[in-house]
C-alpha cells in the first residue's frame, strides 16, 4: 500500500534526522513504540524503513571516506556498524 509506505519512511527518515542530530537513539523505539499502539502495521513498515535507511547512511559514508583517499581497514562480516563517523 502506497499510503503505509510513504508514511512510515516519512517517519523513518525525520526520526533518524533527529537521532542524528541529537546523538539520542532512543527516539527510534520511542516512535516505534508510539505508533505501535495504534498501528502495529505502521510500527513493522517503520522499523524496516529505518534499517534501511540507517544501511544507506552506513553506505554514503563510507563512500565519503573511499572519495576523500581515507585508508579504509577491510570490515569483518558483521551486523554491528563497523565505523559510523562518530554518529
Amino acid at each position: 500500500m502506497a499510503l503505509l509506505d510513504d508514511v512510515s519512511v516519512n517517519l523513518a527518515r525525520q526520526a533518524l534526522e533527529l537521532i542524528v542530530f541529537t546523538g539520542d537513539e532512543t527516539i527510534e523505539r520511542r516512535i516505534a513504540d508510539e505508533i505501535g499502539a495504534s498501528s502495529p502495521t505502521l510500527q513493522e513498515n517503520y522499523l524496516t524503513a529505518m534499517r534501511i535507511l540507517k544501511a544507506e547512511r552506513r553506505g554514503l559514508l563510507l563512500l565519503e571516506k573511499y572519495r576523500a583517499g581515507d585508508d579504509i581497514p577491510v570490515a569483518q562480516i558483521s551486523s554491528q556498524p563497523q565505523d559510523d563517523g562518530g554518529h
